[in-house]
């Protein structure tokens, strides 16, 4: 158990002597969606920049619902993507971010490559108090889908694909 962020814990299994250099850091399966502009908060895509950041490959997957999860969607999807590195490996700067509707694996339509769509931003705030009383904070809605047409993350998962979305690990605009 790790009392830390996501990214601690990559930190923590390549840096801390207690286990093997891995070949691929997979973050997730995470519990709901990190599709579009979410993976600039999501701490899944965060564990996976961190694993490329100390060398190594690196996926997030995420299961796009909440309730009546099915991982093994998830699971047999990432694992097919995993295979496909080998003849296909990802460029240093790169890591890929998967979004895997909460969907039968038969009714699953195929696999996508896809860029991050746009939604606006969260309309909602949620004040609450944990099991503690302190005082916290939860989004409330979120926004609506701006960009969510062909070739978007939300696009693909809404029709049933499974997302695959690169990402660069370098954030800065060279224009």
């Amino acid at each position: 158990s790790v009392n830390g962020t996501p990214s601690d814990c990559v930190q923590l299994g390549i840096n801390s002597g207690m286990f093997e250099e891995p070949e691929l850091v997979v973050s997730g399966i995470n519990h709901g969606a990190n599709l579009g502009d979410d993976t600039i908060y999501s701490g899944t895509v965060a564990a996976a920049l961190e694993g490329r950041h100390l060398g190594h490959p690196a996926l997030a997957v995420s299961l796009c619902g909440k309730k009546d999860q099915l991982f093994e969607t998830a699971a047999k999807l990432s694992c097919d993507i995993i295979d496909k590195l080998a003849s296909h490996p990802l460029e240093n700067n790169q890591i890929l971010n998967i979004n895997v509707p909460n969907i039968p694996l038969e009714q699953i339509q195929g696999i996508r490559s896809t860029r991050c769509g746009k939604r606006h931003r969260a309309e909602t705030m949620v004040k609450s108090t944990d099991p503690f009383g302190n005082t916290i904070f939860w989004y409330g809605k979120l926004g609506e889908e701006l960009d969510a047409g062909i070739g978007t993350d939300f696009d693909a998962v809404a029709k049933g694909y499974c997302s695959v979305s690169p990402l660069s690990t370098d954030m800065t605009v060279h224009k």
